[in-house]
């Protein structure tokens, strides 16, 4: 798809592109320039969300920035123009480029008198400044005349009721920058959003005044105890209760979270799975002591120095080996032709929770990698997803998949599977039990398996023998040797 358009010998506008595999829309999460600002071939100018990840989009060209067609916040179709820059700037005055999507909302007076002149310095690597952040309105979604009648006369009840007037607009709390906005990181600023509370109003705690959690909670203590009651004046005639705005619901109650990006495409694709592919999940209970032995061994390893060594990694590699003695297991179902597509190559999906919902980035071809190697893939993975970087690449084409609910200190799970596997094995916490050993009973290191598979592609026979053999192996690690 083409991504830039030239609007005239001036003027290049760049379009919103399709980020993913036939995306349809992606939400701008923050810009990274303001107009008047000059920008380089190959420079990130914002970062937008898409159903799969969130992604940096860089220009394509040198110059100016003329014009941001869209605020932080909204989201945009593929194809509509994001962003006009001027590519010839003191050239003289020439006609702006004609936009070709909506522009940003209008500004209110006391907001424009408030808005800084310039930029204004903030956390490294979170942008400048940001403008006004108004959400495109839902299709459908305006308000009838009865509706806005009752939400007015609602409103008139509550200011009768000693509800207070607007407050004026409050002054910069102590380490914000003057006249810009206040310091936080970005998952800051979204808990602020999504709890309705302006980061204006809230006296940071952090270091260099940068706003923090605690900071946001604390904020938002007081709005919802302070928050007015929906009672009705007795002078007043009953509305219906379904005709009541949710705009005075009591917010000290619930909180209302969009689900868009990467947690709606979650949604989404666990209902898809948990209703299409019949689910088998079988358990298993196995002494890892060697394994945890052998993972300290490992830690002191020469070879393996300056990657992350830890329980998951030999996990990682007993099923890598129990899929090469049972390959079957790898494989996918073809729905349009009826088939079963075998794999000869194992995409390793690792599930991580990030800020935005749990995601499953793959280690491609890891069948072929050496244990350094697994160690190393294992490590960027993860810091790439708490990054909140990982590509939609990253996460396409994966054929097996492990959750590691035990960091979280969960014994076991049913695990639904990832679209388009066959397979997915939850690991267990591991903990120090009594256990049978050598026929006596002695302190042990215990955990849990969890085997899910899609019973169209894996029996049960299959199925068992492919947690027996990870099982197998975490008791025995030797036999990543000797069965490799």
């Amino acid at each position: 798809m083409t991504t830039m358009t030239e609007t005239s010998a001036r003027f290049r506008e760049f379009k919103m592109p399709d980020v993913g595999e036939g995306l349809t829309e992606a939400e701008i999460l923050k810009w990274f320039v303001q107009p008047g600002d000059t920008v380089t071939d190959g420079q990130v100018v914002c970062e937008v969300e898409t159903a799969k990840a969130a992604v940096e989009l860089p220009i394509p060209f040198d110059g100016v920035v003329h014009e941001l067609r869209f605020p932080e916040g909204t989201t945009v179709d593929v194809g509509q123009v994001i962003i006009a820059i001027d590519v010839a700037p003191g050239s003289g005055d020439a006609p702006a480029p004609s936009a070709a999507a909506p522009a940003q909302e209008p500004v209110e007076a006391s907001e424009a008198e408030a808005e800084p002149k310039g930029r204004t310095p903030v956390l490294v690597g979170y942008g400048v400044a940001e403008s006004s952040t108004k959400r495109r309105p839902r299709k459908g979604a305006a308000a009838a005349p009865e509706a806005a009648a009752v939400a007015a006369a609602v409103q008139a009840e509550l200011n009768g009721h000693g509800a207070s007037a607007p407050a004026p607009a409050a002054t910069a709390p102590a380490g914000a920058p003057a006249g810009g906005r206040p310091l936080a990181k970005p998952p800051v600023r979204k808990l602020a959003k999504d709890l309705g509370i302006d980061l204006a109003t809230v006296v940071p705690t952090g270091k260099d005044g940068i706003i923090t959690r605690e900071d946001v909670h604390a904020a938002a203590a007081p709005a919802a105890a302070e928050a007015p009651a929906a009672v009705a004046s007795p002078a007043a005639p009953e509305a219906p209760a379904a005709a009541l705005p949710a705009a005075v619901s009591d917010s000290a109650r619930e909180t209302r979270i969009p689900v868009k990006g990467v947690r709606k495409a979650i949604a989404q694709a666990m209902v898809g799975s948990a209703f299409t592919a019949p689910h088998v999940t079988e358990f298993v209970t196995v002494d890892v002591t060697r394994t945890m032995k052998l993972v300290a061994e490992l830690k002191e390893d020469k070879d393996m120095a300056g990657v992350r060594v830890n329980p998951l990694l030999v996990i990682a590699k007993a099923l890598l080996v129990a899929i090469k003695r049972n390959p079957e297991v790898n494989a996918a179902w073809d729905e349009a032709n009826q088939e079963i597509v075998q794999k000869h190559y194992v995409n390793l999906g690792i599930a991580a929770a990030t800020p935005r919902g749990l995601i499953v980035p793959n280690i491609k071809d890891a069948h072929d990698k050496t244990l350094p190697q697994l160690a190393e893939a294992l490590g960027e993975l993860v810091t790439t997803a708490r990054d909140g970087k990982t590509s939609p690449a990253a996460m396409a084409g994966g054929t097996v998949t492990i959750t590691n609910v035990g960091v979280f200190g969960v014994d076991t799970g049913t695990p639904i599977l990832n679209p388009g596997e066959s397979a997915i094995l939850a690991v267990g916490a591991i903990r120090l039990q009594p256990w049978v050993h050598k026929g006596k009973v002695k302190p042990r290191q215990v955990t849990t398996l969890a085997l899910s598979f899609d019973h169209r592609l894996v029996d049960g026979e299959l199925g068992s023998k492919v947690l027996a053999d990870v099982a197998a192996i975490l008791e025995q690690p030797k036999r990543l040797i000797t069965w490799a």
